[in-house]
């Protein structure tokens, strides 16, 4: 059988791919691997975001936790991070969060927390693998049975972090994309209560709806609205939209212009060496990361360390060297601070804060780095056309032309795609050489190629 978990945990169709006879016995499973080390009775928290699928999950996710024994404590519709930074503040036996982030809607998905708020390693996934059809596991009856209880309440502790540190964000107004997920609630109420003006766009708790044609990606909704209200005379205004599980966020600045990731790295960066506070004078990105950002942070005395695609990857180099920033393009900013994952709702708080304290506007902060001209391409195949020798020798060709630009090929980690980046000074050069190059894979896979491009400003 193949490797159930990804980089993100275990996505699929739900129901199909992703079943509640699975869930059932990756609950069972994932209860008796994590928790064997603490009391019986010590909970795991299991939190979700709104897609139709995840009550369906919950249930059996619980039922195998419940099965084996162990205590499970549901939290609700919360995001990701929130999971996260509840299990460890209330020293839960570890977190289970359903979603399957910025997937579409009929995917979900399901990840873990340890007891101490980080995601597992790839050892402690495959353990839990290795049990999902043993026979040893434990079978309780009677009192032995673990018990399901409801707590939404301790989503107080996700709210009460989020204010520690926050400034006063009065005289904003922001327009929040809660993208019909897991932020749809806590963003706008947590904004307002620190000052700001909200307008909400696709914030209802609406799975049936979730990611489509909204939040993280889709900016097209948020941007407008941004413009509207700055034509319509509202002043300091600015945009935050998040994914399906607000582990991420992508922001638009005060002229209606799209702000991503890198820029938030770099806005928070420079704030933080400014302060003496940037550990080792370094932020980790990923090979994603834009040279821009790199040529950026270097005029500001600060390293950028690239590690492979997905925030796992970022928060691993992290830790082995005692960073506290680091982030993806895609809005995935990790402020190990703060928290010990992708935090979107945190980083709307700690970046506006970072903007009001400043006494200028996220536009002019962002502008000090210069993004250089980058496509992405996706093409939907396995990645086992990477092996054929013909895609080798069109991506051996791809970079020869591009003369000196950067070219990354290499499967998606969630979906069944090829994501294909160039980027240089030529934009008219790498879209020409990305196009082709797409559609030699597109060729060699039998599919057709999906271009996806990246924001710039």
């Amino acid at each position: 059988m193949s490797r159930i978990f990804g980089t993100d945990g275990v996505r699929g169709v739900a129901n199909a791919d992703l079943t509640p006879e699975l869930a059932f016995k990756i609950g069972r499973a994932g209860a008796a691997e994590l928790a064997k080390s603490s009391d019986r009775h010590v909970p795991i928290v299991v939190g979700r975001d709104t897609r139709v699928s995840g009550t369906m999950l919950e249930a059996a996710i619980v039922a195998g936790i419940t099965s084996v024994g162990r205590d499970a404590v549901s939290i609700g519709i919360v995001p990701t991070p929130a999971v996260a930074l509840v299990t460890v503040k209330t020293k839960a036996a570890a977190g289970v969060m359903i979603s399957a982030s910025h997937n579409p809607i009929e995917d979900n998905g399901i990840k873990f927390f340890g007891p101490d708020g980080f995601k597992l390693s790839d050892t402690m996934e495959d353990e839990i693998e290795e049990l999902l059809d043993s026979e040893t596991l434990a079978h309780p009856t009677g009192t032995g049975v673990g018990v399901a209880k409801v707590a939404q309440n301790l989503g107080s502790h996700y709210y009460s972090a989020l204010y520690e540190h926050a400034a006063d964000l009065s005289g904003l107004n922001v327009v929040v994309d809660g993208a019909f997920g897991a932020a749809y609630a806590i963003a706008p109420y947590v904004l307002r209560k620190l000052g700001a003006t909200v307008h909400e766009l696709h914030c209802e708790a609406d799975g049936a709806r979730i990611n489509v044609d909204c939040g993280a990606t889709e900016l097209a909704p948020v941007i407008r609205r941004v413009r509207e209200l700055i034509d319509g005379g509202e002043k300091h205004v600015v945009g935050v939209a998040f994914d399906g599980d607000a582990d991420r966020a992508l922001f638009v600045d005060e002229g209606g212009q799209p702000i991503s990731g890198d820029h938030v790295m770099f806005v928070l960066a420079h704030d933080l060496r400014r302060r003496g506070e940037l550990v080792g004078d370094a932020v980790v990105g990923t090979v994603m990361s834009n040279v821009g950002l790199e040529r950026a942070l270097q005029h500001e005395g600060i390293r950028l360390l690239r590690a492979p695609v997905g925030d796992r990857y970022v928060l691993e180099q992290m830790r082995a060297g005692g960073f506290t920033l680091g982030g993806e393009q895609s809005g995935h900013i990790i402020d190990l601070r703060r928290n010990t994952t992708g935090d979107g709702p945190m980083t709307a708080v700690t970046l506006l804060s970072v903007v009001v304290s400043s006494g200028t506007t996220l536009h002019e902060l962002a502008s000090g780095m210069r993004v250089y001209p980058q496509v992405l391409i996706n093409v939907r195949a396995r990645k086992t056309v990477l092996d054929d020798a013909r895609v080798m020798a069109a991506i051996a060709d791809a970079q020869a032309r591009l003369e000196g630009g950067r070219l990354l090929v290499r499967p998606s980690g969630t979906e069944p795609l090829i994501r294909i980046m160039a980027e240089g000074d030529d934009r008219e050069r790498i879209e020409a050489v990305c196009r082709e190059l797409a559609e030699r894979i597109a060729v060699a896979s039998g599919d057709a190629a999906e271009e996806e491009r990246s924001p710039s400003r």
